[in-house]
């Protein structure tokens, strides 16, 4: 039986509207603060690139999801202009990510506007950094331009990995039998989940690697 295979086909025949505007969303909750750490967007989307296997489905779930995750990071810089340095003691923070908030707020400090792009790359930073910005005076004229460009090269990447990996697995599929491929769908499983701990140590490092300046003037 083509368990994979059946699977892609059976996404790929979802109505897009409905797969485009869900996978929106995950990426729109993620993007907002305290939600980053439950929805999960950047899964959503890979699993939801597997059915761009044409041109117009790839420009549009890649101008959606930029869109959606511009909107959230927007969301977040709002909550974190608003609450200022409260939201740091605030039980989310403190429970799920005091240490991020504050490498995320130094590399902020340090870097500005870049570090808004670069931390879109970062799992957990990508989460809290728009919060971060408008809790560390970062000027949202700032502040938009580099979540855009970040969201739209991060959203472009992640779906182009997603399209080649759905293509991939229904070429594996057809070269192996179930047994096999059930195999083979565990060491993935292993490998993804090893590769995202990676992920998250090594944007825990970089950030630690940074230091921590004066404040951002709101008029920088």
């Amino acid at each position: 039986m083509a368990l994979v295979t059946d699977l892609l086909n059976w996404l790929q025949g979802l109505p897009e509207p409905g797969l485009v505007a869900a996978t929106g969303g995950l990426v729109f909750a993620e993007c907002t603060i305290g939600l980053g750490f439950i929805a999960p967007g950047e899964s959503g989307l890979l699993v939801a690139a597997t059915t761009a296997t044409s041109v117009s489905r790839f420009l549009t779930l890649w101008a959606v999801v930029t869109v959606c995750a511009a909107l959230g990071d927007s969301l977040g810089y709002a909550i974190g202009k608003r609450f200022g340095p409260r939201l740091r003691e605030t039980k989310l923070i403190r429970k799920y990510g005091l240490d991020a908030w504050d490498k995320a707020t130094g590399v902020l400090e340090r870097r500005g506007a870049w570090a808004v792009f670069f931390a879109r790359f970062l799992p957990v930073i990508r989460t809290l950094t728009p919060a971060a910005s408008g809790t560390s005076g970062l000027p949202f004229r700032k502040f938009l331009p580099a979540a855009a460009a970040g969201a739209a090269c991060w959203s472009a990447i992640h779906i182009g990995i997603g399209a080649a990996l759905g293509e991939a697995a229904k070429k594996v599929e057809g070269a192996l039998n179930t047994g096999g491929l059930v195999i083979v769908g565990v060491l993935v499983g292993v490998a993804v989940f090893f590769l995202l701990r990676y992920k998250k140590k090594k944007a825990l490092a970089v950030t630690a690697e940074e230091g921590t300046p004066a404040k951002i003037g709101a008029d920088d």
